[in-house]
């Protein structure tokens, strides 16, 4: 399910045969023998190049954004982001679970701190270490980005270390908040299934950090 490459600064996009992490691209060519019609890459950011708000995951599933090519697109997560930053206004459309669905994100861009779908939805730290520059430059190369969503504790301590700062410099747990340089930064819970299905993470939890944000950016 290939799409065109994003208007995007190569900086901040790891190319499609990107090579730097070998488990990763061992991964990616499993993926690609077994499904050749799958994206089977590392998955573009998606959204807004002028946001003020980034929503930042961990990396991509083998079924969603490995398989289409938009993060969080084609998995059970997709559905609870995408349904909240539409009720919120960050995104207009509707959210059909495919890249060709016209959905568009207004002011919020996504992207993932590891770029490549790894074995078992676990990325390893040195995969974490190395995919970080493309992320530092995301960050970088948003000029009006004033928050940062983090989806999940490991996804907050990336996001932190991309800014060059200690993974400890803000607190974990869903809600909580705290500045990072000029950016606030806000951590939930992952909207994964497993968190939805357990009642760790209900959806007025997940739309309440997004109600925040909206304050925030707004007033």
């Amino acid at each position: 399910m290939p799409r065109p490459e994003p208007a995007m600064s190569s900086a901040a996009e790891p190319p499609r045969d990107c090579p730097l992490c070998p488990r990763l691209v061992a991964y990616r060519e499993v993926n690609r023998a077994a499904h050749p019609d799958w994206w089977n890459g590392p998955a573009p950011s998606f959204g807004d190049p002028g946001a003020r708000l980034a929503v930042v995951g961990l990396a991509p599933g083998r079924m969603g954004a490995n398989r289409t090519g938009r993060p969080f697109t084609g998995d059970f997560a997709g559905v609870l982001l995408f349904d909240t930053l539409i009720r919120l206004g960050f995104a207009k459309g509707t959210y059909e679970a495919r890249p060709d669905d016209g959905l568009e994100l207004i002011d919020c861009l996504i992207t993932n701190a590891v770029r490549c779908a790894p074995p078992g939805n676990k990325p390893e730290t040195s995969e974490e270490a190395t995919c970080r520059s493309f992320l530092t430059a995301r960050l970088d190369e948003l000029p009006n980005l004033k928050v940062i969503v983090t989806l999940g504790d490991v996804s907050r301590r990336n996001v932190l270390r991309a800014l060059g700062l200690k993974a400890s410099a803000g607190v974990g747990g869903h809600g909580s908040e705290f500045q990072a340089g000029p950016y606030t930064v806000i951590n939930s819970y992952h909207c994964s299934r497993l968190n939805t299905n357990t009642g760790r993470l209900t959806p007025q939890m997940f739309e309440d950090i997004f109600v925040r944000v909206r304050t925030l950016l707004d007033g």
